[in-house]
């Protein structure tokens, strides 16, 4: 495989180990894409950070031939001296892969029950993600399927319960303050933090890259909203976790859910 020189990737051994997993899928009769996805798509990695892949597989693939195909994989990267030499490179640097075949269930949850995976799948590895190989048009029809967003009823569907779940743990705060359970009060802070970016990222029908990380990316770059990233910050700064800062934070939290998310 010849390397493309506008492939973003942070070192030339991580271009080297995806040459490595490119060609080993390529020489097999299932896989259909090779997709780069997470901070080495989106040109974002460092030196040390992980090479994330996702491998685009037919929905009709038995769970016996997906088993086969995982143990191949395994055994490859296990053999290949490429793959050992670069996780000596970094403290961090692992290889990632998964098996995906291209269907997204939305799961339904009440009570706090938020955030989950649902728009992060499709945002690192249908819409950030970059190509690295493909043998159809599989991925192709994967995008017209998804993008630029899922329909107006699930979107609907989707908002009301990101919405409901933030508010339903930002109530908790105060609850568990007044009972001096200030860790789990800063728990349900921080869970309804994400429920807020799940539900602003709904909002404006663009598909995340993360909830707990590349926050300033995700505001400010992703959603355009640069004048709304500098109240973020503060909200988890606190200055004495054993006092009511926890229940101010909560009320500067729904103040933003009311302006920012609709």
């Amino acid at each position: 495989m010849t390397p493309n020189p506008l492939l973003p990737f942070p070192t030339a051994l991580h271009a080297q180990v995806s040459e490595s997993i490119v060609d080993f899928f390529r020489a097999g009769s299932l896989a259909q894409a090779v997709l780069l996805v997470n901070s080495c798509a989106r040109g974002v990695a460092t030196p040390d950070s992980d090479l994330d892949v996702a491998v685009l597989v037919p929905a009709w693939l038995e769970p016996t031939e997906r088993a086969t195909l995982e143990a191949a994989w395994l055994e490859h990267a296990r053999t290949q001296a490429v793959f050992e030499h670069f996780q000596r490179s970094g403290r961090f640097t692992r290889v990632h892969l998964d098996l995906i075949d291209g269907t997204y269930l939305p799961g339904m949850w009440d009570d706090g029950g938020g955030p989950d995976g649902f728009e992060l799948e499709l945002g690192n590895q249908v819409a950030h993600s970059v190509v690295l190989w493909q043998t159809s048009d599989a991925f192709e029809r994967l995008r017209a399927t998804w993008l630029p967003y899922y329909d107006d009823t699930l979107r609907t569907q989707r908002l009301k319960m990101a919405r409901e779940a933030c508010a339903y743990d930002l109530e908790h705060v105060a609850f568990f303050v007044e009972r001096q359970l200030y860790f789990q009060a800063f728990d349900r802070l921080y869970k309804a933090f994400q429920e807020f970016l799940q539900a602003l990222c709904i909002s404006r029908r663009t598909y995340p890259i993360a909830y707990n990380k590349w926050i300033r990316e995700l505001v400010e770059v992703r959603l355009n909203l640069p004048e709304l990233y500098p109240q973020l910050p503060p909200l988890l700064a606190l200055g004495r976790l054993e006092g009511d800062e926890l229940v101010e934070r909560a009320e500067r939290l729904k103040h933003l859910l009311e302006r920012w998310v609709w």
